[in-house]
């Protein structure tokens, strides 16, 4: 729980320092056209992208536990944000933008950024390839420079409405988006030092005001400020809270799992090692920061952080360098961001949409993963397409927990020595094989965890006459939750009353610990938990 920036403070030098500026500056020019154009996907002014840069930068530079990590603005939150926008306005985003920090910091304190890898690969790569396609669908209308007559908030309407005005395409409008995305797309195989995005909206704008044409710019649609940013309290009510607190949770693991993969690819490229748990703390302050200061959510952007690496950056120096060019920018260029053309901000959203889409990763699980898997890909990418973000992550990890859930229950087996005696090993000290069991005893072996969506798998078990014992050799158990303890309790009633001895064998710690802590070992006995099945086949031989 120290921030990086602490840490390699101790041997600094002046060459790193100079290493350090020219990559922040670098960043800064690579991110104040993605700043903006993200903004504007969000639904929110352009200066707020650059806002968010400026302070979420600033501040997870400082106090996180990556090197190199770079943050703003991504792609991820767009559509989110849009949506809280058009429902509860800016005093909304304000409220769930803070909210999610002060999760994510709660993250960071509770050590749990380790446990962000257990959200599934299927639903990462469903929810960032559905983003891509609805930031993809949200930038049709300014591409083509439709006109809509009303102004949709839900993807699928979007489509619809395009679709529904698709003959009002303006040509000129057309045009410079093609030579922009034309420009995108060949300018990096050019030039790799200066980004492309920047000379595209330079030559959009020039184009645009050299032959005046009858494009739609940022400052026709938009009030351009150059203004600081300026500290303001949000207005919090129960109602608000209670709306966007959903929305909050999506930002707050959105966030969560965009900054700690881009510290892992980071991590990767300079041969260091992140501490994720204060990153995910900088992460909440960083965001809190951002939206007290009028900005967005922000979080790791994996392209500005390589970019950072591949420039030299190798301290959060580089990091705070990039926001404060920033905010030099902001007070300087901001009024030429006027004169940027919207088609120009669609074709980069293109290109943006193309690579995190991950199309070719997501092609690959279709062919490959197993169906369960494919269920939860797919699953999580058409919500998020057709509902929202919130709704795909809640229903694709409640349905990869069944489906986990499943696949465990199959793995868990209760058997008889009878059916299991060719698989033992012949090596292993406690092979069934060649042993004796005691008359009027039947063993029992379980393989697997004893949970609940198990627990039916070893309640009936024949009880006749004729047993006097029962041995459960659980050396392959490796945990117990409380729903398979109240089974075993009930299989050892129903083996008191029928006058049936209950042995448990190489009961490993886990099962041990729950069943000491419910008492079940006092019911059990002390000389009927034996440590192999050795010496239960002899306690059962006793009994007899």
């Amino acid at each position: 729980m120290k921030p990086k920036l602490f840490s390699v403070m101790k041997n600094y030098t002046k060459e790193q320092f100079v290493k350090d500026v020219v990559a922040g500056v670098i960043v800064a020019i690579i991110a104040l056209p993605l700043s903006i154009a993200l903004a504007l996907a969000s639904g929110v002014g352009p200066e707020q992208g650059l806002y968010t840069a400026i302070t979420a930068g600033f501040v997870i530079s400082f106090l996180g536990g990556s090197r190199v990590q770079i943050a703003g603005p991504t792609a991820a939150f767009a559509t989110i944000v849009a949506g809280i926008v058009a429902r509860e306005g800016m005093a909304g985003l304000i409220v769930a933008t803070v909210l999610a920090g002060i999760i994510l910091i709660i993250m960071g304190l509770l050590r749990f950024g380790s446990l962000i890898k257990f959200i599934p690969y299927t639903i990462t790569t469903g929810f960032t390839s559905g983003i891509a396609v609805t930031i993809l669908i949200g930038q049709i209308k300014d591409f083509l420079g439709l006109k809509l007559q009303t102004t949709p908030v839900e993807t699928m309407e979007k489509l619809q409405a395009c679709f529904a005005n698709i003959k009002t395409v303006n040509y000129e409008a057309l045009l410079i988006g093609a030579i922009s995305l034309f420009i995108l797309i060949v300018w990096p195989k050019i030039n790799q030092k200066i980004p492309g995005s920047l000379i595209a909206v330079v030559a959009a704008g020039a184009l645009v005001k050299l032959f005046d044409m009858n494009v739609n710019t940022i400052g026709s649609l938009y009030e351009i400020s150059n203004k600081l940013p300026a500290f303001q309290v949000p207005s919090l009510s129960f109602g608000i809270v209670k709306n966007v607190l959903p929305d909050a949770f999506t930002i707050a693991i959105l966030a969560g799992i965009e900054s700690l993969l881009s510290c892992v690819v980071a991590d990767g490229m300079v041969g260091s090692k992140h501490r994720s748990n204060m990153e995910l703390v900088a992460q909440g302050a960083g965001n809190i920061v951002s939206a007290l200061f009028g900005g967005i959510p922000a979080t790791g952007a994996i392209a500005r952080t390589a970019a950072n690496v591949k420039n030299g950056g190798r301290t959060p120096i580089a990091g705070m360098v990039h926001s404060v060019t920033l905010l030099l920018i902001l007070v300087v260029l901001m009024p030429y961001a006027a004169l940027i053309p919207m088609p120009a901000i669609a074709a980069i959203l293109f290109v943006v949409a193309y690579n995190m889409s991950e199309w070719r990763v997501f092609a690959e699980l279709v062919k490959t993963a197993p169906k369960s898997d494919i269920i939860v890909l797919v699953a999580t990418f058409v919500l998020t397409i057709v509902f929202d973000l919130v709704v795909a992550i809640e229903i694709g990890i409640v349905l990869a927990a069944f489906l986990f859930m499943k696949r465990m229950s199959e793995v868990t087996q209760v058997a008889g020595w009878k059916y299991i005696e060719e698989e033992e090993n012949e090596n292993d000290p406690e092979s069934i094989n060649l042993r004796k069991v005691p008359k009027n005893t039947l063993v029992y072996e379980i393989v697997g965890p004893m949970f609940f969506a198990a627990a039916n798998k070893f309640i009936n078990i024949p009880m006749d006459k004729s047993v006097k014992t029962i041995i459960f050799r659980m050396k392959g158990v490796p945990a117990m939750d409380a729903t398979a303890l109240h089974t075993l309790q009930d299989v050892y009633k129903k083996c008191k009353k029928n006058n049936i001895t209950l042995i448990l064998s190489h009961v490993q710690s886990q099962p041990l610990s729950v069943m000491k802590k419910a008492g079940f070992d006092k019911l059990i006995q002390e000389e009927n938990f034996c440590e192999n099945i050795d010496v239960a086949l002899k306690r059962a031989a006793q009994i007899n």
